[in-house]
């Protein structure tokens, strides 16, 4: 139905954007991933999206490149993994290092992301091992696409948690619990979603 929305970003908070294309605001939401490379609010930008009809709801969730919108397709299409925790995934552990947990079997390691059990860490491995080795639309953008936010790391990182579902409390535990120093906030959420529980 919408597989692209080209506008002006009028507002942001993670993980929801308003996107005003041609009068129309759309409300979209996106994954830590794709949120540290947009520009900022009054900036024109072009998002790859998909939407998701519910029988209360229709959702459009966005992405800043084509094979990040086509990892969270392929997350979508494995038991248990629904949009929600789709976006939690590609939130709480970059690309690289995703693709490496599924190549070398690591279950272990996608445990830490919230809401991510071992059941469903074990069928994330089986299912995409082989979409990871022979499709390379899937492989997503590694560590050297990011884009540093000099604002407020830890401060952005909380609002962030928040936005994922976590009480405010739980995410400023879940920060005091790292170590944040010279850490972007991209960094920091991660760093507390794969230390951090609900």
């Amino acid at each position: 139905m919408i597989g692209r929305l080209k506008g002006i970003i009028l507002d942001k908070q993670p993980p929801a954007i308003l996107l005003d294309v041609q009068g129309v605001g759309y409300e979209l939401e996106a994954s830590m991933s794709t949120f540290y490379q947009l520009p900022e609010n009054g900036d024109v930008v072009t998002l790859h999206t998909h939407l998701v009809v519910r029988e209360d709801a229709q959702l459009l969730y966005a992405f800043f490149t084509l094979s990040e919108r086509q990892m969270f397709r392929s997350l979508i299409k494995i038991s248990g993994v629904g949009p929600k925790l789709a976006l939690t995934i590609l939130s709480g552990m970059s690309a690289e290092d995703f693709t490496r947990c599924i190549m070398d079997e690591d279950s272990k390691s996608l445990t830490r992301l919230p809401g991510v059990g071992k059941k469903t860490a074990e069928r994330l491995v089986v299912e995409l091992k082989d979409r990871l080795a022979k499709d390379d639309a899937i492989k997503l953008p590694g560590a050297t696409d990011k884009i540093e936010r000099q604002a407020n790391p830890v401060n952005d990182a909380v609002s962030a948690l928040i936005s994922l579902g976590y009480r405010a409390q739980q995410a400023s535990q879940m920060i005091r619990n790292i170590e944040v120093d010279d850490k972007s906030t991209e960094e920091i959420i991660r760093a507390a979603l794969q230390g951090g529980t609900k």
